[in-house]
């Protein structure tokens, strides 16, 4: 992140709201919006926004797994298999 670039006043962000977008979606990197000199939110393209939301999702299965396999909620490769067939079988 080059803050000297990433890091803008609202008042830039309401004068050049077009540049602005454009620039993000061009360059995929985040813009931070700073109101009375705090950081008040993020412009980011959709595409690192997607991705971003795919990685937190894949974090979360991975911590339910974590805790699955900590309670002993698990069941073994053989009967898993065995239960999917059954499902998609009959």
């Amino acid at each position: 992140m080059n803050l000297s670039q990433d890091i803008k006043p609202i008042s830039y962000l309401k004068s050049k709201t077009a540049d602005v977008i454009n620039n993000v979606n061009k360059n995929q990197r985040s813009i931070i919006i700073t109101q009375n000199g705090e950081a008040k939110a993020v412009i980011q393209d959709i595409k690192s926004y997607e991705n971003l939301q795919n990685s937190l999702n894949l974090l979360k299965l991975i911590v339910q797994s974590e805790n699955d396999i900590e309670n002993t909620k698990t069941i073994s490769q053989e009967n898993m298999f065995v239960a999917l067939e059954e499902k998609l079988f009959g």
